[in-house]
């Protein structure tokens, strides 16, 4: 099965159009964050939801850690799916499910090392898919996403063989180590940012070189 491939950091409606005409199956929408690429504000990413056509999904990336903050930050924005990129209580997923029944949850976890695995197969049974990044939530400003780095696959593996959720690989990817990423890794999909950009606008060429990598 092809992977999924969702291109993150869109940060307007012709970015949109670019990524669904080359093949994405989902769009990330960056809102507030401590750090990282790709913010914009809440009304554009509602109106570049509102614009994304069905089948195609979108995904607010919020830092938000309440169910009652996720669920207002939804409200202001309408996407289909909610990545979280930061760890909750277990109480907040199901706050979130009760308000918002129909959205997909999307549980980053930043892979550090073997207790990540651990981490992941435990917020596994609250969510709808487990997205594996690179960040570092541990410091005084909190990296939760957008990097550009590669973390270990051999965790990312041990995730994917285990979780009961699709998976999806985030962090460092380009179109140069995509393929040895999806064979060491096997995710459900792919998730990226910096790897299909220049000078933080989405570059064409980057973008069909990479769907190309992936799909031959």
């Amino acid at each position: 099965m092809k992977p999924r491939i969702k291109i993150c950091c869109i940060s307007s409606i012709e970015e949109a159009t670019m990524a669904i005409h080359a093949g994405a199956s989902a769009l990330g929408l960056v809102g507030p964050m401590p750090s990282g690429p790709g913010i914009i504000d809440d009304q554009l990413i509602q109106k570049i939801a509102r614009w994304v056509p069905p089948p195609i999904s979108t995904f607010l990336l919020t830092s938000e850690t309440r169910a009652i903050d996720i669920i207002a930050h939804h409200e202001r924005t309408r996407t289909t799916a909610i990545q979280l990129v930061d760890a909750l209580e277990e109480k907040e997923y199901e706050l979130i499910r009760a308000s918002l029944p129909s959205v997909k949850l999307i549980q980053v976890i930043h892979v550090q090392n073997e207790s990540s695995v651990d981490n992941a197969l435990r917020t596994s049974e609250h969510v709808d898919a487990l997205l594996l990044d690179s960040g570092n939530p541990n410091l005084l400003v909190k990296e939760l996403g957008g990097t550009g780095r590669v973390h270990d696959w051999a965790c990312s593996r041990r995730i994917v063989d285990r979780a009961q959720v699709p998976v999806f690989l985030a962090g460092g990817l380009h179109a140069g180590n995509v393929r040895q990423a999806l064979d060491a890794v096997s995710p459900f999909g792919i998730d990226l940012c910096s790897g299909v950009r220049t000078d933080k606008k989405l570059d064409q060429a980057k973008l069909e070189a990479f769907f190309r990598a992936v799909w031959g």
